[in-house]
């Protein structure tokens, strides 16, 4: 009990044994005994807090540069389309043989916590460029460690580090600026095609399946990607948007065998109103019925009651052609998506917020849908009633509210919005014999995906690492406006680094990197490398491409964290467990354990 008094001595008692113990790492100290105002005796634990290794100057640089090559090593060997793939080994179930590198940069983790935290940088910029362009993290990787490693060199032999972390920014903005003015928009599917094979690693097959998917469903669609259930990889296309609701009741069906509900040329009622009472659609179902009886959709918040009760036994009669289905989704997205409902099939939303209902709604405010497929958890419209201003100024406004949003589930649902509305949705079904060949095939297709979006968007460079070899060419004219030498450093660093992905895509074909790299920067910003047939030539004829947006998203990560490294003095970390002494059950401090031995 709390206020039990104990009565044995410390040696004897129950707390003496803690004074042998650590938890965690922290020592528990004796407990000293006080006494309160009552008599009794109380005891106190006093928890001392972990301590921290720091690690200052060249050391914690040397370090952090060791971390920095061990996983840009890792990464880089999947450069270029004669990159090698990664094993990932997996703590249940088959390992992953993958290509991708930022998936590999999540996988890896040291033993050194400096050189752990300098591994971290690195994928923190494999996964911002993953995130903003979807591709290119193997790139930004190599730029970030050729970044750092002679960043580190200028500041080892004297320069101050602020003023070449200036000198870097300065030249990436330049750098971004300049590939604004070189890029070059997509002509047609020949291109989406092209840039989708190599993001893929060279494999026609994915850059065909994407091109034709994109074809289908427009730049606006969306693309997404599940696993297949069988050998071969297909692409199905959604046509029309698709509601995740069914038929309010099973008495709606028309076709039996399917249990589904199928009707074409189809009116459409939306509101966002319980209907209870069958007075408010009385005038709507005469004015219907008297327009020749066309099919009608009722979409509301819920129909229940009489009103339900009137439009089955009408329904079963045969007297009206009619289905109902609840709203989808939930409180202000519930609306929004009415709203786009609405403007696809070209009805009037009718609003509780407006003051509007549907007691007062006429056959004006129906809209129109060519054919209305639901099933019993979906609803399929497919309909022209849209005029295409209304869609182009909806579709504007999403893409305003994707802009401004940060969450990821927010983001899928604007994007599904955008496609239903703009394009549609295709559906990429992966197949392959086993389990890690999937996973691979997976990966590279959402790649390939990411990468033709960004070229879409933003235009095309030479591939192959050719337009950074250019760019590096080029750096010479801005560097003679650059009056601080320390700030030209900078611009040095980055001149230099700028070389390494085209060197390794040369090294990792069997050629001398670096004579590549010579050959293609005396020659015009189309000219490159194709490491795939070991040739030289007009990169964008040949259909080496990469996405502008990849390029550009790659530089300014590496250089962004390439400066952080370089004005860093000193890391703090946790004292690995390992190294703290192990205690014995006696009290003791036992010896130390070596890496590799056991302690019983």
């Amino acid at each position: 009990r709390d206020d039990a008094i104990d009565r044995r001595t410390p040696s004897t008692s129950m707390y003496g044994a803690l004074t042998s113990r650590t938890t965690m790492g922290r020592a528990l100290a004796p407990r000293p005994t006080t006494t309160n105002g009552a008599g009794r005796s109380r005891r106190c634990a006093h928890v001392r807090a972990e301590a921290k290794k720091i690690t200052f100057d060249l050391e914690s640089r040397r370090k952090l540069q060791k971390g920095i090559d061990k996983l840009a090593d890792a990464v880089g060997v999947t450069l270029g389309p004669r990159g090698r793939n990664v094993v990932l080994e997996e703590k249940f179930g088959m390992p992953q043989v993958i290509n991708d590198g930022v998936t590999i940069a999540r996988a890896i983790e040291l033993l050194d916590p400096v050189e752990n935290a300098g591994a971290q940088l690195i994928k923190e910029v494999a996964g911002r460029t993953n995130d903003s362009a979807g591709d290119g993290t193997t790139t930004a990787s190599v730029l970030a460690r050729e970044m750092i490693k002679f960043g580190l060199q200028s500041v080892a032999a004297g320069a101050n580090p602020v003023n070449v972390k200036r000198g870097i920014d300065k030249t990436a903005l330049w750098c971004t600026k300049k590939l604004d003015e070189l890029a070059i928009p997509i002509k047609g599917p020949a291109d989406i095609r092209a840039v989708a094979s190599i993001s893929a690693g060279n494999n026609d097959e994915i850059g065909d399946m994407i091109a034709d998917a994109i074809e289908k469903v427009g730049p606006d669609g969306v693309l997404s990607i599940e696993n297949g259930s069988g050998l071969e990889t297909i692409v199905e296309v959604e046509e029309g948007m698709e509601i995740d609701r069914g038929y309010i009741s099973p008495q709606f069906v028309n076709d039996t065998e399917r249990l589904m509900v199928e009707y074409e040329g189809c009116r459409v009622l939306i509101c966002d109103e319980k209907i209870e009472q069958v007075k408010d659609l009385v005038p709507l179902l005469e004015e219907v019925s008297q327009n020749g009886s066309p099919p009608l959709l009722i979409i509301a918040e819920d129909i229940v009651g009489e009103a339900l009760a009137t439009l089955v036994v009408n329904k079963v009669r045969g007297v009206l052609k009619v289905v109902a289905i609840k709203a989808p989704g939930f409180g202000e997205r519930r609306k929004a998506l009415l709203q786009d409902i609405a403007i696809v099939t070209g009805a009037q939303y009718i609003a509780k917020d407006l003051g509007l209902s549907v007691s007062r709604a006429n056959m004006d405010c129906l809209g129109y849908a060519r054919k209305v497929s639901i099933a019993q958890n979906t609803t399929t419209l497919i309909a022209d009633g849209a005029s295409k201003e209304d869609i182009d100024l909806r579709v504007a406004q999403l893409k305003q509210e994707l802009a401004e949003t940060d969450s990821v589930y927010d983001t899928q649902k604007i994007s599904e919005r955008i496609a239903k509305l703009a394009g549609g949705v295709a559906v990429i079904k992966v197949g392959a014999a086993t389990e890690t060949e999937l996973e691979e095939r997976k990966l590279r297709i959402e790649d390939a995906k990411n990468a033709t979006f960004a070229a879409v968007e933003e235009g095309i460079v030479p591939g192959g690492g050719a337009a950074l070899v250019h760019l590096s060419k080029l750096i010479d004219e801005f560097k003679v406006t650059l009056t601080d030498p320390e700030e030209r450093l900078g611009a040095d660093i980055v001149q230099k680094a700028l070389l390494a992905p085209c060197r390794l895509i040369g090294n990792n074909a069997g050629v001398e990197g670096d004579v590549v790299c010579d050959r293609i920067m005396n020659n015009v910003w189309n000219f490159g490398y194709n490491a795939m047939n070991d040739t030289y030539g007009d990169l964008i004829e040949m259909g080496v491409i990469d996405p502008k947006k990849v390029t550009r998203s790659g530089v300014m990560n590496s250089c962004s964290i390439a400066g952080m490294v370089l004005t860093t003095q000193a890391v703090i970390t946790e004292i690995p467990k390992r190294d703290l002494k192990k205690r014995v059950p006696g009290g003791g401090a036992g010896p130390a354990v070596e890496d590799g031995a056991f302690s019983i």
